[in-house]
């Protein structure tokens, strides 16, 4: 299962959206927490931390914290970005039994910190496809991993945080490392085609910050169109676009492509794969 505890949309009132992915993920005995939202104002509790409180999730299950990318919206906040760490709160949480696995170098007080620097075993039939990096206007060298869960008798879950690598190399470096089908894709693609979660002084910071092309030559419908065709090649059994970092034109365009398919990240929903 993954139960989405951060992201743009949510599943009941009593629940808090932001732009920025945590989500849960249950995989036999395993427990993962993979990114920790952003906690924009540097709250405690955090939103995360407020939503884990409401849907019965304790940081005490979290066996392992898996870090997609240096970026504030998945490390817990600016502050947490420019000093290299993450948090899932405004005030200290305990990890001190945790492993943390992160695609660059970053610390935390009390997590046991490890560095990703090629494809390698997380969990059993868990494994994290390497960091595979990208130039990005405005933030620069950006290495990011995404999760590959083998999913007896289905085949190859991808869990990803934003995707700026692209869907096209991640599916990719999945298929040089497992002859496993892909069978599901969750998460964030960075599809912000005519519109921005986030928003500053009137400027749609998605479309101009984050993405692998010139401002002036931003992220277009051409873009999620291919994606979208290179995906159905494949034909994935579950497609579940994050809205943390895509309009919903592109959420639209990706529900209609894949039809029965396609789930909505919701926090407090489960994904389930039997």
């Amino acid at each position: 299962t993954v139960l989405p505890l951060i992201d743009w949309y949510t599943a009941r009132d009593d629940l808090t959206g932001e732009p920025g992915v945590s989500y849960l993920i249950r995989a036999d005995d395993t427990t993962i927490l993979f990114d920790v939202g952003l906690n924009e104002r540097g709250e405690h509790p955090s939103p995360l931390l407020r939503n884990m409180q409401t849907l019965g999730v304790s940081p005490k299950e979290v066996e392992a914290i898996v870090i997609s990318h240096l970026h504030l919206d998945h490390v817990g906040g600016w502050v947490c970005q420019q000093q290299r760490t993450f948090a899932i709160s405004g005030e200290p949480v305990d990890f001190h039994e945790q492993r943390a696995y992160v695609p660059t170098p970053m610390t935390h007080p009390t997590a046991q910190v490890e560095v990703v620097e090629e494809p390698r075993i997380i969990a059993p039939g868990i494994v994290s496809l390497g960091p595979i990096p990208r130039q990005l206007f405005f933030f620069g060298w950006t290495p990011e991993q995404s999760l590959a869960i083998n999913v007896a008798g289905k085949g190859l879950v991808i869990i990803i945080g934003c995707g700026h690598s692209t869907i096209q190399r991640i599916v990719d470096r999945a298929e040089m490392l497992f002859d496993v089908p892909i069978y599901g894709v969750i998460g964030g693609l960075h599809y912000p085609v005519n519109a921005s979660r986030e928003v500053s002084f009137g400027l749609p910071l998605q479309r101009i910050l984050g993405t692998g092309k010139w401002p002036w030559d931003p992220i277009n419908r051409a873009d999620v169109e291919a994606a979208i065709a290179y995906l159905q090649r494949r034909q994935p059994q579950l497609v579940a676009l994050s809205a943390h970092d895509s309009c919903d034109w592109s959420l639209e365009a990706f529900r209609q492509a894949f039809g029965e398919a396609y789930q909505e990240i919701l926090v407090g929903q489960n994904i389930v794969v039997h």
